[in-house]
């Protein structure tokens, strides 16, 4: 484990309410502990905004997520990480990084993009329909290829120790194929760190940074469920309840 992800609460939470188990991600409701260690991450996002070329000010917000852990000395920490990625891959130290490491298989994935990428410069400049017609065919079948390949190597682990991919995990579910990005949301980032590294979950929380989005409701520092499209079918595998998104509606 890597103990520079750690955030010891600044904050004095001898006093809180320590929950009894962990809250379920898809509800409102956020317990008093995450949020003061929320609050915490977003202090520390502060000093950070300096060194990232995601202007929040300009570009689309990001939600960002806190999980509260008991260490293995049972002491309380927290560790944090941001939804997706920033523009222009920053990444701050402390965040919880991505299940998935570039680094797999001789950096397939960059290899694949600039693949990608190449045919686009193609399709650009090619003169004929029917030459723009192939080259789209082809570009297409080769990024659904890469994204397969890439939920192929995005691993979870469970409450029982066990290990699927992001392409098993909706291959068992109503969907079968994972959007996009699905993997790289905050929640599952964070309970998929805390268990690989046995720190015991306590309280979750995710909330939004920076401007709202025009496809949906987003306020700047409020709190919001886990998405139901990209998390569910992941967060119901981590915690072993294919229960927790429609709890929540009942």
């Amino acid at each position: 484990m890597d103990k520079g992800l750690i955030f010891n609460f600044e904050s004095d939470i001898s006093g809180i309410e320590i929950p009894s188990q962990l809250n379920n991600p898809f509800e409102a409701k956020v317990p008093a502990l995450a949020k003061i260690a929320a609050q915490e991450f977003q202090s520390y996002i502060l000093t950070e905004l300096s060194n990232w070329e995601h202007d929040f000010a300009v570009d689309k917000g990001k939600m960002f997520g806190v999980i509260v852990v008991r260490l293995k000395d049972e002491s309380l920490a927290f560790l944090g990480t941001i939804s997706g990625k920033l523009k222009g891959n920053s990444l701050a130290d402390k965040f919880v990084p991505s299940v998935f490491d570039d680094s797999t298989d001789n950096y397939f994935i960059n290899t694949g993009m600039s693949e990608l990428t190449a045919i686009g410069q193609e399709i650009e400049s090619s003169n004929t329909a029917e030459k723009k017609l192939e080259l789209t065919k082809i570009r297409k079948e080769k990024s659904f290829a890469l994204q397969q390949r890439l939920f192929q190597n995005y691993h979870f682990l469970n409450l029982s120790g066990q290990t699927k991919s992001v392409l098993e995990i909706f291959e068992a579910g109503v969907n079968h194929n994972p959007p996009a990005a699905a993997g790289e949301c905050a929640a599952p980032k964070l309970l998929n760190y805390a268990l690989t590294h046995k720190l015991t979950p306590i309280a979750i929380a995710e909330f939004w940074w920076g401007t709202s989005p025009k496809s949906e409701e987003r306020e700047h520092l409020d709190f919001y469920p886990a998405c139901k499209n990209k998390c569910q079918p992941i967060l119901e595998f981590i915690l072993e309840d294919n229960t927790l998104y429609h709890s929540n509606l009942s």
